[in-house]
């Protein structure tokens, strides 16, 4: 037993309990031992992606509980091999898939789920992963780590709540998966942790994509996400009820403007309205002169091309469409969303993701990676299927990304119930006191 009570925020919340290092069930196959990196994956940011789904008492105990999610995440590791790797600190190439295995961590919370869901901020999140690894962030401080030059992809912290509550958290290197991928992994192992704790080992099997890559060595150290002291996120709720509402206002304004847009999209008319919103903010700080900007857009590659890959294809299989905004009258929904569209329709005519990755070289590599923060990522996550992780407990109450985002960037998730979609926002302060309080995020949220 570890022991040691780490504190986060205004008062200690939680005890780890233990920790160690699950490897895969079986080992690796000596032809799959090195696993290339795409050039997609090496210009990601060298972050961690973070996700926690919350469970209300699963009546079963602790010790089997956690039992059952050792010995499943060994057979599912089997399969998610780079995961169980290592890759270097600095503008890795390649995982080296030696089955050193991930961190498992199981901590005791000092408090009860519901209340802490009630009472919680963004930010208390963080403390649910292991040595707070969320985004570019960490608190870890051990010789292990500072030692090394490898990074361990894949970190797993079980918290119990006083309740019997449970919150399962992952860390995932977004320099060997992207959003999609994460999903996939969560769904397989709570899958098979409903398997192995029944025993019924032969009634499901595990069939990942992993595309092989030839070696390429770009050297880059990623795309520049760094976090901003300076910035706050947050949470909105918009309902179903809300966002049919906006989308009759955008076709409403659309046609009147005489170029309508016909059968918006959840995500397009949300996108449109957070980006907006969160201009007016900034100019607004900005003694009302508007600053030239745009939205940066992730688009998931693999069903948009022609050939199109397998959807549990693992990796990093997504890019940004960009939208430039020179002028504040091109803030309006038919020309946020045309352009959308039209970037949209270019990627759907890639062949294949050879020639994605033919075209990202030849793009201008040091001008994606040098994106100024005034630029607004948007990441949309829903269907990925967050609310059906059951580990044998039932779904989740509650999924969630935590950690501060880069500054200016939205991330889109399905909505407990499926009823709508939550956004998470991250605003300088001062924007985010202004956007907080629009007229128009209030109105459909």
């Amino acid at each position: 037993m570890i022991g040691n009570l780490v504190r986060f925020g205004r008062r200690q919340l939680h005890t780890i309990v233990s920790r160690e290092i699950i490897k895969p069930s079986s080992p690796t196959p000596s032809h799959l031992k090195t696993y290339n990196l795409s050039s997609i994956d090496q210009i990601s940011p060298n972050l961690f992606m973070p996700m926690v789904t919350f469970y209300p008492n699963t009546g079963i105990c602790r010790d089997k509980t956690t039992l059952d999610l050792k010995n499943s995440l060994c057979q599912t590791l089997t399969k998610y091999y780079p995961f169980a790797g290592r890759h270097g600190k600095v503008a890795p190439s390649y995982v080296d898939c030696n089955d050193n295995g991930a961190e498992f961590l199981v901590a005791s919370i000092d408090t009860t789920l519901s209340d802490f869901l009630q009472n919680s901020q963004h930010e208390d999140l963080d403390q649910f992963f292991p040595h707070g690894l969320v985004n570019f962030n960490s608190n870890r401080g051990d010789d292990y780590d500072l030692q090394s030059n490898e990074v361990t992809p894949l970190e797993v912290q079980v918290n119990y709540f006083e309740c019997g509550g449970v919150a399962v958290a992952w860390s995932l290197s977004h320099k060997i998966a992207d959003g999609s991928s994460l999903f996939h992994f969560m769904n397989d192992w709570a899958k098979m942790t409903r398997v192995c704790s029944t025993e019924q080992k032969n009634e499901f099997s595990i069939n990942p994509e992993f595309i092989h890559f030839q070696y390429m060595n770009i050297n880059s150290t990623g795309l520049n996400l760094k976090i901003s002291d300076d910035c706050v996120t947050r949470s909105f709720m918009f309902p179903n009820s809300k966002i049919n509402e906006l989308k009759q206002k955008v076709k409403a304004m659309t046609k009147q403007s005489g170029k309508p847009i016909t059968n918006p999209t959840r995500v397009e008319v949300l996108t449109w309205l957070l980006y907006n919103s969160a201009v007016a903010a900034a100019t607004k700080n900005n003694s009302g002169y508007f600053n030239p900007t745009g939205v940066g857009h992730i688009i998931n590659l693999r069903r948009n091309m022609i050939e199109k890959l397998p959807e549990k294809s693992i990796g990093n299989f997504s890019l940004p469409m960009e939208i430039l905004t020179k002028n504040e009258c091109e803030m309006n929904p038919e020309s946020f969303i045309s352009e959308l569209r039209k970037l949209k329709m270019q990627f759907q005519a890639i062949r294949n993701i050879e020639t994605a990755v033919g075209i990202l070289l030849e793009s201008d590599l040091e001008e994606l990676l040098r994106k100024p923060a005034g630029v607004y990522i948007c990441t949309s996550l829903c269907g990925n299927s967050a609310y059906e992780i059951d580990f044998g407990w039932g779904k989740p109450v509650k999924a969630a990304h935590a950690g501060d985002l880069r500054k200016n960037s939205f991330i889109l998730m399905d909505a407990p119930n499926g009823d709508g979609i939550e956004a998470l926002v991250c605003l300088g302060n001062q924007d985010m006191a202004i956007f907080q309080n629009d007229p128009e995020i209030l109105a459909f949220g």
